[in-house]
């Protein structure tokens, strides 16, 4: 690298270092965020549809049924997301210690 380009190559990678934590962090956050509000917006139709009485219970067992598979598969992604925090963490690490230039 000439010398004349060290110190902008010098901030470049300094901010490389830095955004990629924050953005993963902000992702995370809103794939979290989202599979909360989705959970209690379906949750919520279960409680005004069973609202209605004895045959808005009956009919809120569908969207009961759809709160249980939505939980599921939020419980499915809390893992994924997890172990993809736990992965790029790692390379994260890895990098900053053991740079390849």
């Amino acid at each position: 690298i000439p010398i004349y380009i060290l110190p902008l190559i010098v901030v470049i990678e300094l901010l490389s270092f830095l955004a990629r934590p924050i953005s993963h962090s902000v992702r995370l956050f809103a794939n979290i965020l989202a599979g909360h509000i989705t959970l209690q917006l379906v949750a919520s139709f279960v409680t005004m549809i069973g609202a209605l009485g004895v045959l808005g219970w009956f009919a809120a067992t569908l969207p009961l049924v759809f709160t249980v598979a939505l939980f599921a598969l939020e419980l499915l992604v809390a893992f994924l997301q997890a172990y993809v925090f736990a992965i790029l963490t790692c390379i994260y690490l890895n990098d900053s210690l053991h740079p390849a230039h």
